[in-house]
């Protein structure tokens, strides 16, 4: 048996699952010697498969993850299902939903807003693994931060509670926890509520209407996000770079939510109102890891097309954006818009240049295609249809997300 290889992928798998070596032994009824040994892949360790078996019960991986190198082939893997449990968990803890947590002090908001940082650098990275061990004890902090602060550092610890739960909802939407999302994206606003500030209240509705569409309802999703624009424009305006973003990134999230309700009348107007907000802003920013600007406005009008099925004019618009202007976006950013002009390019019938686009958006975050059900649906539509003269390119690719090539 190879036991190198086991020993590599269960110490990756306990990494993973934020146990120590005493910890994962404790676990499984062993010394920390022995886990030291099967992680070292000494021979005296040869495991059993009755052992590897519990191991992989231990870990919350299959028993056949423990035996292939294939689910530690990116360098970025997939948030997997135990790690979403582990963060829907925490939110579900008692003294995290009564605002009680427990602390000998609170945190330091410095470090707060260090660590929150992180995680959403890693969330615009496509680096989604590290926050399923990131959130929850982000969570417990920004909670407690809230519960024991006074004064005005109260007003911004809820302001940094807010965001915590705006970076839970978003990754819960990404892996399509749409109830996760709902959850955390309601208790951002009433964080936000609570900080009283505009900007904070302007990007936790922009998160909640992001859940609401993606729960089916989009008609209440634009009422959301434009009512809050209305509501606070003013005071966001004058907030600057922070205001501004979160105000044009409202109307990017009505815009969605009316494309996928196919209302061909309503995506112009906020399209044209996102685009008024981004040329006061003046360029391409990331105030509060929105991505807001200009260029997120076209790649947001690319994908409000292909969902409106104008993959042609959809298509034609992703030709006129600069490669230099899509180069300064997030990786995330850049890759969902290359995953956007694929299906573009499919309802356009240029199947070979579709199947390019998706593989150039794997090279760019792999975790875009190879996790996101909506990608691998999209490699799935190909792989039935055909793609001509990038037949083998698209097998490959299907391989590599776990389809049927």
């Amino acid at each position: 048996m190879d036991t190198q290889g086991i020993g590599r992928r269960i110490a990756y798998w306990r990494g993973r699952r934020r146990l120590t070596q005493a910890d994962f032994g404790t676990l499984m009824g062993r010394s920390r010697r022995w886990v030291q040994d099967i992680e070292g892949g000494h021979r005296q360790a040869d495991p059993r498969l009755s052992v590897l078996e519990q191991a992989a019960q231990v870990l919350k991986v299959r028993l056949e993850t423990l035996l292939s190198d294939e689910a530690m082939r990116s360098d970025r893997p997939c948030v997997d299902a135990a790690e979403l449990a582990e963060i829907r968990a925490t939110l579900y803890r008692h003294d995290i939903l009564t605002g009680s947590c427990a602390s000998a002090g609170p945190p330091e908001l410095a470090t707060l807003r260090r660590n929150i940082a992180y995680g959403w650098t890693a969330f615009q990275a496509s680096n989604y693994s590290p926050l399923g061990r990131v959130l929850p004890p982000l969570l417990v902090g920004a909670n407690q931060a809230a519960a024991h602060s006074t004064g005005a550092a109260r007003d911004e610890a809820f302001v940094l509670l807010a965001l915590t739960y705006q970076l839970a909802a978003a990754a819960a939407t990404k892996f399509e926890d749409g109830d996760l999302a709902w959850h955390a994206s309601d208790r951002a606003v009433v964080a936000a509520e609570r900080s009283g500030d505009p900007v904070a209240r302007a990007g936790a509705a922009r998160h909640l209407s992001d859940a609401l569409f993606h729960r089916g309802r989009g008609q209440e999703a634009v009422a959301l996000a434009t009512d809050t624009a209305a509501d606070l424009e003013g005071d966001l305006r004058a907030r600057g770079e922070e205001g501004l973003s979160v105000l044009g990134m409202l109307y990017l999230k009505a815009t969605m939510a009316a494309a996928h309700r196919e209302d061909h009348r309503a995506v112009p107007g906020l399209l044209h109102e996102a685009e008024s907000v981004a040329q006061r802003l003046g360029g391409d920013r990331n105030a509060l890891w929105t991505a807001f600007g200009p260029t997120n406005v076209r790649i947001h009008r690319v994908s409000a097309m292909v969902r409106l099925h104008e993959g042609r004019a959809a298509v034609a618009e992703a030709e006129r954006i600069g490669r230099s202007a899509l180069d300064a976006l997030p990786r995330e950013r850049r890759a969902l818009h290359r995953v956007d002009a694929a299906r573009g390019l499919l309802q356009s019938g240029r199947r070979p240049e579709a199947v390019s686009a998706l593989l150039e958006a794997e090279e760019e975050a792999a975790e875009e295609v190879r996790c996101r059900a909506k990608s691998r649906k999209l490699v799935e539509e190909l792989t039935l249809l055909g793609a001509g003269s990038a037949e083998g390119r698209l097998r490959g690719l299907a391989a590599r997300c776990g389809l049927p090539a």
